[in-house]
């Protein structure tokens, strides 16, 4: 019988839980990168149930269990070529850390998602974040960052979501973003981005672009088809808003606080998936309302108030079947209020609004027996009304109407 120094099994032992370390363990230079990025935090933002207080570097970022290095997640060591594990994902979202993102992050080249949303960040976005070419999201929205949107944003071409919104970026969108054909979702809002939008047509996979809250001017551009989602509130636009027609698959629509003229013609309301319009505070002059007859729409919601609309108030709002919001108030309409609004009102129509027009003529009087939960106000215009009868409350005085009493 042959015997086996057990000094050689020792020593097979030894080698074989060395090789699992060197696979499991981390590339040093990306825990140089995550040692950079905790240094640039303020020590004091960094509260013990913060994800951060958990980077323990004592330990091994990839290697560790339990309730160390929260936040991270790592890609598996391919044992074959003996590699080490990558960092693939920061998850640091609502730690209210404050500080600055370090331009060392650009190391991460494995990284597929990065999220430091809802924190106290400031400074400029480094440059070198384009050096991530297999991110797929980038989350940094609600933070102090400053300066522009990186010129180079267009080489991350696997991004599918990008938020950078409620900021304080500045500057104009770069061009290069059109080449981000993989994004769904892109969210620049509440920001100080100037300029004009690009065309966005080939970002043919976006379903949903806010672009709010900022100081973008001109014409609107052609946007992708397949978007879902389009607000755009609160800029200083301007002209027609013909491309929006294009958009059959649109769900919510927000044009508020432009300067957006000439009609808001039928191509809108022939969208058959929009259920959200809002294109009040601006210069359009004509409201054209088409009759919904081909196919149920899904319109709920629909905001012209404060434009310079004049005529009559459309009667074929009544063919909207889910219509309940309607808001028409502070425009130059006038006439009578049509007969066929009042059965829908109470029922279907749960707010109405008309203040500040030229609308003349009478309220019904039993009109005060279905409107229990109705919001709304008729206010500022040439109505009689029945006694009592709340939403009719401060009509114009007699001398500011054609003729006649109103109550």
């Amino acid at each position: 019988m042959v015997f086996l120094n057990p000094i050689f099994f020792s020593c097979l032992y030894i080698i074989f839980i060395h090789s699992l370390s060197v696979n499991a363990t981390t590339l040093q230079s990306d825990i140089d990168v995550l040692e950079a990025f905790k240094t640039s935090i303020d020590p004091f933002s960094i509260s013990a149930d913060s994800f951060l207080s958990s980077w323990d570097f004592n330990l091994d970022p990839c290697e560790t269990t339990g309730a160390s290095f929260l936040g991270i997640l790592c890609t598996v060591p391919d044992v074959d070529t003996n590699s080490s594990g990558r960092i693939m994902e920061i998850d640091l979202e609502g730690d209210e850390l404050e500080g600055f993102l370090t331009s060392s992050i650009g190391n991460l080249t494995e990284l597929v998602s990065l999220n430091l949303g809802r924190n106290r960040f400031r400074g400029p976005l480094p440059e070198t974040i384009t050096n991530l070419r297999k991110l797929t999201s980038l989350q940094l929205y609600e933070n102090f960052f400053s300066g522009s949107l990186v010129n180079g944003i267009g080489e991350l071409t696997k991004l599918e979501i990008l938020d950078v919104s409620n900021n304080r970026l500045s500057g104009s969108i770069p061009s290069s973003i059109t080449s981000l054909r993989s994004l769904t979702q892109l969210d620049l809002s509440n920001n100080e981005l100037t300029g004009k939008l690009p065309q966005l047509n080939g970002l043919w996979q976006l379903s949903s672009f806010d672009l709010s809250n900022n100081q973008i001017y001109g014409n609107l551009p052609q946007f992708p088809l397949k978007i879902k989602t389009l607000s755009l509130g609160h800029n200083l636009l301007s002209g027609h808003i013909t491309p929006v027609h294009k958009l059959r698959h649109l769900r919510t629509l927000d044009l508020s606080d432009n300067r957006f003229s000439g009609g808001i013609n039928k191509g809108i309301f022939m969208l058959p998936e929009l259920s959200y319009a809002n294109v009040s505070v601006n210069r359009f002059t004509v409201l054209e309302v088409v009759e919904f007859s081909d196919k149920e729409s899904q319109l709920h919601t629909l905001d012209v108030h404060a434009n310079r609309i004049h005529g009559h108030l459309p009667v074929n709002l009544i063919s909207y079947p889910n219509l309940t919001e309607v808001n028409l108030g502070h425009n130059l309409f006038s006439g009578e209020i049509p007969s066929e609004y009042w059965p829908r009102l109470g029922f279907s129509w749960r707010s109405l609004n008309l203040e500040y027009n030229n609308l003349e003529g009478s309220v019904p009087r039993d009109l005060n027996r279905t409107l229990e939960g109705v919001q709304g106000s008729f206010e500022h215009n040439c109505l009689i009304c029945p006694k009592g009868l709340q939403l009719c409350h401060g009509q114009r005085p007699a001398s500011e109407c054609h003729g006649g009493d109103h109550n």
